[in-house]
């Protein structure tokens, strides 16, 4: 019985969306500590916030890709930071903002944050996506690039990161899945990857299976 208990859990392990095996393997001590955030967004979790997703013109991509990840970025602030959904600007807002400027692309992200009434933008460009099933197995295989950085809207300052932005890769190989299910994955995993610097994440929830940026987050110091 102990056993098949430990087959079970490790399974769970395994597939659980954020968990990662090194985090499990960690005495609890290890595993329960928690990175650092890069930068506090809870010190505005009583602010406006908008989350900006663009994508160019020319992407390959799902067309309803801005909003998932969008919706997937809002739900992790949420859910880890304890921020209320009524703090957010809607999508709906922002689309309507965004059909009726006709110079939309030229706005830099402080700029629509101000006419959105934001106190605070987090701008996410994607910059390469990819979803292609292999043959008609119903296996896919699945790559989104994207970059992201926080800004404050009233100074214009860049809050996160220290570098010009930072960069997000996530994917997957030969999984089973239909498609709307395999980009639900793309923009869950590229979310986590994002919003995981804003507030302590506990190790062993920091590196997921998507994941497909160098960290090496390992050799950080967690005391």
């Amino acid at each position: 019985m102990r056993k098949a208990g430990l087959i079970i859990t490790l399974t769970m392990v395994f597939f659980c969306g954020g968990c990662s095996i090194i985090g499990f393997m960690l005495s609890p001590g290890a595993y329960e500590k928690k990175i650092p955030a890069e930068y506090e967004l809870a010190g505005h979790a009583k602010q406006k916030i908008l989350v900006l997703v663009n994508q160019p013109g020319w992407l390959n991509a799902q067309a309803n890709l801005r909003y998932y990840l969008t919706d997937a970025i809002n739900k992790n602030l949420i859910r880890n930071i304890r921020i209320s959904s009524k703090n957010f600007v809607t999508y709906d807002e922002l689309s309507n903002y965004r059909s009726g400027q006709p110079n939309f692309l030229q706005l830099s992200p402080v700029e629509i944050s101000k006419a959105l009434r934001a106190d605070v933008v987090l701008a996410v460009a994607i910059e390469d996506s990819q979803l292609t099933e292999l043959g008609q197995t119903g296996y896919y295989k699945a790559h989104l690039y994207a970059r992201a950085a926080l800004f404050d809207t009233l100074t214009g300052t860049k809050l996160w990161p220290s570098e010009d932005s930072r960069s997000i890769k996530v994917g997957f190989e030969a999984e089973g899945y239909n498609r709307e299910m395999a980009i639900q994955r793309l923009v869950i995993a590229c979310a986590h990857c994002i919003t995981r610097y804003l507030y302590p994440c506990y190790i062993d929830n920091f590196k997921i299976a998507d994941d497909m940026s160098s960290l090496g987050w390992e050799s950080w110091n967690l005391n």
